[in-house]
């Protein structure tokens, strides 16, 4: 496990979920010292969580948040990333949780981590002129682990 995504001392496992989707994308220009340039832009991920025996546990998107089947809501911030070992693989995470909502298996977490990614980074190609505006849905999937207690982080400065 590389030391930047380590949940903090004191934190418990709380559950495991299976994520299976896509990390959707947007084209757009930016601005920069040569000029307009294009490219790929994380607009949010969109998953279908399942817990170990393959049941439909929740989803995973835009706040990034995940909403578990029984209606507990937690969102996250960034605190560190990790490259993952496949190259075409999106990092590996840890957040931390910034707000939770409703009663049940989100109540408590306080941090989060995304391990075991396969998948999901946008291509270096594609995005030009002629593709503004245009999304791109890229397939993912990446195991999430769910804590609860543990010593406050900071999130990562974008």
């Amino acid at each position: 496990m590389p030391v930047p995504i380590r949940v903090p001392a004191g934190a418990k496992l709380i559950t495991k979920l299976h994520a299976e989707g896509a990390q959707v994308y947007g084209c757009a220009a930016a601005e920069g010292k040569s000029g307009k340039t294009f490219g790929w832009t994380l607009k949010r991920p969109d998953a279908t969580l399942t817990d170990a025996t393959g049941a439909a546990a929740g989803k995973h998107g835009a706040g990034p948040s995940w909403t578990a089947k029984d209606g507990s809501v937690v969102n996250g911030a960034k605190v560190a990333a990790a490259d993952a070992p496949a190259a075409d693989a999106v990092p590996w995470l840890l957040l931390r949780a910034t707000s939770t909502s409703g009663k049940g298996r989100f109540t408590d977490v306080t941090f989060i981590q995304r391990l075991a990614t396969k998948g999901g980074k946008a291509p270096a190609t594609g995005c030009d002129a002629g593709h503004d505006g245009n999304e791109l849905r890229v397939g993912y999937s990446a195991d999430y682990y769910f804590f609860a207690g543990g010593t406050a982080a900071a999130p990562a400065k974008k």
